[in-house]
Parts: C-alpha cells; structure tokens; sequence
C-alpha cells in the first residue's frame, strides 16, 4: 500500500542527481527560473477565507470525535447526543471485551456497548457524563464536488484531518465478511485504518458522514488511495437513534430474503450462482417454497454469481418489495419465484 520513505527518498535522490549540474542545478534550469512567493506572503482573499473555514470546521467539530480503544484494536467515534452517547462503526467493537473512549482533550474512560447493528456495520457506545454532541447534516442534500474532511485516530494519531471531495454518492459496496453497505458516501479525503467510525464533514461542521472502508486495489492487493467509502449521516442518525432508545434495531430499512447462501462455481471454477443452505423459518424464502439446494441466478433482472452479488441486489430492494426471483432446483430445473422480501432484523 506505501512504499518505504528510505525507498521514497533514494527514487527522489537519484532522479536529481541525474539531472544536476556540477554545482547541483541545470544549466538551463538557472536562466529561467524566477523566485516563487516567500513563505510570508499573503493569501488570495479566497484562499484566506478557505483557509479559515478549514479551521473553524475543525475548531468546531473535533472535540466531537474520539478515539475509542478496545482490547483487539482502535477507531474513532463521533458524539451523537448530550448524555455520553458515542456511534461508530460494528466493526471497531465487534468481539471487544474491554472499550476505552479518550477525548481530543486526552481525557480516558471506560465505555460499555449499547447496542450493535452488525448488518449496517454501526453500534453505540455509552460513556459516564457529558460530551460536546456532533451536529449532523442532511446527507441527501450532499453534492459531488462538495468538499469535505475527515476527522478521526487514523493509525492511533489523534484528531488527525485529512480534506478531499464527494466522489460519488449512493454507492453500495461490499465489506470482508459478506456485510454490503447501500447509499454510501465515496470520498477522496484519506481514509486509513483508525478513522473508522470518525467523522467526515461539510464546511458547515456537520457530519455528512461516517468513514467506513477504503477501497481495495485488486492488482496490487492493496488499499487505493483517494477511494473511501462513508456511511450517510441520516442513516447514522436512524440507527443510532435506535440503538440508544432500546438498544437495537427496530426497523432496519432493509430488505432480507432469510436464507443463507453459498457461491457455486462450474467446473472451471467460474461462479454461477448463489446455493441456498439455510431457509429462515417463517421468512419470505420460506414463504415462497424456496428450499435448500435451490441456486439463485437472478434477482430483479440482476444476474446473480456469487453471495455478494445477491448481497448487493438485495440492499437496492425495499422491504416489502415483490421481487422475481430465477432459481435453478437441484433437479436441474429453472423456475421463477416472486417472493415477497422481509427487513433485516436488528438484533
């Protein structure tokens, strides 16, 4: 993913050397530069004024984000209300036995969980007294091109800023373990590990969104750089609402089929579809006489592969939603089933 400053500096090192003169400059070079501005020198009246946006918006909202330890790692979280309620991503808690939540102002304190929303990758975490609570925007509004910051602990350097743009909005991506995350927020302001679950940020010092993942280079098996991805603040805001009124999800938003699946690939290792190996009881497969052994092959028009591809067709549905259904039967037979999707449940 980096390459090492020794390596970064020899490249640096060599190129000029190859290029220099013997007192260290270009012959040609000499005659046609001109002195740049002074490091004193005044800003545009637009850069001053940007300049000075960057840091109220940081003034503002970093003693709203924290850096939360846990006994398998660390993130970040952002304040969601007055009483010492703290969001950030599941996968910063998950399995955590210990969590510790210090201040921008490096005050510690031990934290218990409230609740988790593993599906949608969010949990709340409660620690004792008051904190300064984040103010959140309204992420439908957002715009490519808008810029934004984000604000966390990346590789445990505390309240640390990185600035970029929106990328793209609404995108549904994928994380390790089969958790498909729909409406994102794509940025190009660096998301390195330890900024998940802080806080990405308009010029307004409101939180659009949460910093989630970055994007995988598949050639290189590396993080690419400029590509993350943010959960939007209006579905933090629901889910944390939730969480800390009864400690899970009532309503997920989400649509589930109840079953479980498998990738089937051919006999030249391509995948061809996704096997269902468990059927939820009273769940909309179930409803529908989808049985195990069934492979599906396509969703709403969608052609289906692997249990990603259903993953993702399934976060662009709508609970309640009637959706046609391709399967192929372990007899070998194709049917269409239309089945009627249920919601994720938040336990």
């Amino acid at each position: 993913m980096k390459a090492g400053i020794g390596g970064c500096a020899l490249l640096i090192v060599s190129l000029i050397a190859a290029c220099a003169g013997q007192d260290g400059s270009s012959p040609s070079a000499r005659s046609s530069l001109t002195p740049g501005p002074s490091a004193g020198a005044p800003l545009s009246s637009a850069a001053a004024d940007l300049q000075r946006a960057f840091v109220a918006v940081v003034d503002r909202v970093r003693p709203s984000v924290v850096q939360i330890q846990t006994n398998s790692g660390l993130g970040s979280g952002v304040v969601v209300d007055g009483n010492g309620d703290v969001v950030t991503n599941n996968h910063v808690v998950s399995g955590a036995t210990t969590i510790e939540v210090t201040t921008a102002e490096g005050k510690t304190q031990a934290a218990t969980l409230v609740g988790t929303f593993a599906a949608g990758d969010l949990a709340v975490v409660h620690v004792a007294g008051q904190l300064q609570q984040a103010a959140f925007a309204d992420s439908s509004t957002l715009q490519v091109g808008m810029i934004v910051l984000a604000i966390g602990n990346p590789l445990g350097l505390q309240s640390s800023v990185t600035e970029g743009i929106v990328s793209a909005v609404d995108r549904t991506v994928s994380e390790p373990g089969g958790i498909t995350l729909p409406d994102t927020i794509q940025t190009s302001a660096a998301i390195n590990p330890g900024n998940s679950g802080g806080a990405l940020v308009n010029l307004a010092g409101e939180v659009v969104g949460i910093p989630t993942l970055t994007a995988s280079d598949p050639t290189l098996g590396a993080a690419a750089n400029g590509i993350g991805f943010a959960i939007p603040a209006n579905t933090v805001k629901d889910i944390a609402t939730q969480l800390v009124a009864s400690g899970h999800v009532v309503n997920s938003h989400r649509a589930a089929l109840g079953v479980r699946t498998s990738t089937v690939v051919d006999a030249s290792n391509n995948p061809v579809g996704a096997m269902i190996t468990v059927v939820t009881a009273g769940g909309s497969a179930a409803a529908a006489g989808m049985t195990t052994g069934d492979i599906i092959v396509e969703f709403a028009g969608m052609r289906i592969r692997t249990t990603t591809d259903l993953s993702v067709a399934l976060a662009d549905a709508q609970p309640g939603q009637t959706i046609s259904l391709t399967v192929v039967t372990p007899t070998g037979a194709e049917r269409v089933v239309s089945v009627t999707v249920g919601a994720i449940p938040g336990g």
